[in-house]
């Protein structure tokens, strides 16, 4: 039996009837007035439409949603990864730092950063988000800047704490939003676009440094606290901009005509995997929701998938410049070097994403990403270093683009697997939250003392890349399962004898528990 979702993202394939009515009942003279969607108790809805006229109103909402997102992001990465920039600009000698120290000041990020991140998406669902969004890119920014003009070791870790506390509710909030306004094959193609911009930081953020550097002495300020400051001030300025042209969600995008938001409305709703049933973007949060998001042993499991990639990232952008610089390079040529590193990763992030997409599978990549960086983590403990240096500096590349390819995959497997909304808030944040944690494990492994073979850390990333490829065998195993089981007895009761056993409502409320829904694998 195929097991795949037995979805197709073309609309004139599907059936676009909804042959039910909500519990709430709407009359002709209301609905002339409101959108005519299921959310709102229509009970006819024609969403026949060209594919002309779909990919026109997708890339109108692409124009305003995906690029917004994607600078977001650049900017959040480079923010809380410069501190490597920062460490071979004279950070950790002017401050006196020594030991772990520096490990200490990348690991406190990583507390409030994934303690906040629940709460977060919950207030997320009780504000606007435009709003929620530029209050979190204000307060980063600020702290940011404010690490620029630290003078004591002290000083910087309470910055790095402020820095984890308010970045920590844009990507969960970023993820979030894009999945009220995509089907489940057309997210992640866009998510990667945003997250792309994480490779691309890395780059960008080794060539802003470089520039940046250059500025020690001015003002009676180093180089460190020049990339501090000006890469600080550049979300400050965004902040007040940001609120205005974010969009919220399908309901209030003032960019939509009225028959273009229904459209999208309806198609969400009706997006179950077995052509039957609906979910809801519409649902208010409740401690059910809540409850139910941290009862889904999947996403704990899935945690496991996020680890092989934080682990390996946040040990990886803080160290890599180290890395290079070790392999007898100067400072600034270190920082050059790691741009194509980062580009091929983006690369990658990007190929996976529309592959993805395009076959309506998520567990074959992250399989496939883990492995490459498995390999490349291989290669090196393996060579002799920091014998071979061309060899080594080869050899990242595989390890940057095999964690950071994987990483939407699992972000948005375990998204297009949440319903309704609510949980979804919610478990995509647990998942982003807990999966962070590991960030302490990466930025605590690649030990100064072992420089410059960083056994310990090579060794945990390789380990944890393998647990990854294991735990999406086992989920996809387990979604497999469960579709057959719904499908079989769909096939056997049929729709109607399914539906006359709950109210309209205790469908919506069972969300990805519904016998209609079908997992994404």
């Amino acid at each position: 039996m195929d097991d795949k979702p037995n979805v197709s993202p073309s609309l004139k394939d599907e059936e676009r009837k909804v042959e039910y009515a909500a519990d709430k009942r709407y009359d002709e003279e209301i609905l002339t007035g409101d959108l005519l969607t299921v959310e709102n108790g229509a009970i006819d809805v024609d969403l026949e439409i060209t594919e002309e006229e779909e990919r026109r109103i997708l890339r109108k909402i692409d124009y305003r949603l995906v690029p917004l997102l994607t600078l977001l992001y650049l900017v959040a990465f480079v923010d809380r990864s410069n501190i490597g920039n920062a460490k071979i600009a004279g950070l950790t000698q002017d401050l006196h730092m020594h030991g772990m120290q520096y490990n200490t000041a990348l690991t406190l990020f990583f507390v409030p950063y994934g303690v906040f991140e629940v709460p977060s998406n919950i207030v997320l669902k009780l504000l606007r988000p435009s709003i929620w969004i530029s209050i979190l890119v204000f307060f980063w920014g600020t702290t940011m800047t404010l690490m620029g003009v630290v003078s004591s070791y002290k000083g910087l870790l309470v910055a790095r704490f402020f820095l984890g506390f308010t970045e920590s509710g844009f990507f969960p909030a970023a993820t979030y939003l894009l999945t009220i306004w995509y089907l489940r094959y057309e997210v992640q193609r866009r998510m990667a676009v945003f997250y792309a911009a994480a490779s691309l930081a890395g780059a960008f953020s080794g060539l802003l440094a470089f520039a940046i550097e250059k500025m020690a002495g001015d003002r009676g300020l180093d180089g460190w606290q020049w990339i501090f400051i000006i890469e600080g001030l550049v979300p400050v300025a965004i902040s007040f901009v940001i609120w205005k042209v974010l969009p919220d969600s399908p309901e209030s995008a003032h960019f939509l005509t009225k028959k273009e938001k229904e459209f999208i409305i309806n198609r969400l709703a009706l997006e179950t995997g077995s052509g039957h049933g609906r979910v809801t973007n519409a649902d208010r949060i409740r401690t059910h929701h809540i409850l139910a998001a941290f009862k889904e042993w999947r996403i704990w499991a899935a945690v496991i998938m996020f680890w092989g990639n934080v682990v390996g990232v946040y040990g990886f952008t803080s160290t890599v410049p180290t890395v290079i610089e070790g392999l007898g390079y100067s400072s600034a040529h270190a920082q050059l070097l790691t741009i194509p590193i980062y580009i091929f990763a983006m690369i990658m992030t990007l190929s996976f994403a529309w592959w993805s997409d395009r076959v309506k599978q998520r567990s074959p990549f992250i399989m496939a990403g883990f492995s490459i960086a498995a390999a490349g983590f291989i290669a090196q403990l393996a060579i002799p270093h920091p014998h071979l240096p061309g060899l080594t500096y080869g050899f990242l590349f595989p390890v940057a683009g095999g964690l950071y390819s994987p990483f939407i995959c699992v972000v948005c497997w375990i998204g297009n697997n949440l319903a309704p909304s609510s949980k979804r808030a919610v478990g995509m944040a647990l998942l982003i939250s807990v999966g962070n944690f590991g960030g302490i494990i990466g930025s605590n492994v690649y030990l100064a003392r072992e420089a410059p073979k960083y056994h310990t850390g090579f060794s945990v990333c390789l380990v944890s890349s393998v647990a990854a490829a294991l735990m999406a065998v086992l989920l996809r195993f387990s979604f497999a399962s469960m579709n057959r089981k719904r499908r079989a007895v769909l096939d056997e009761q049929g729709e109607e004898a399914i539906r006359s056993q709950y109210t309209e409502q205790e469908l919506l409320d069972l969300g990805d528990r519904s016998p209609f829904f079908i997992y994404t694998l």
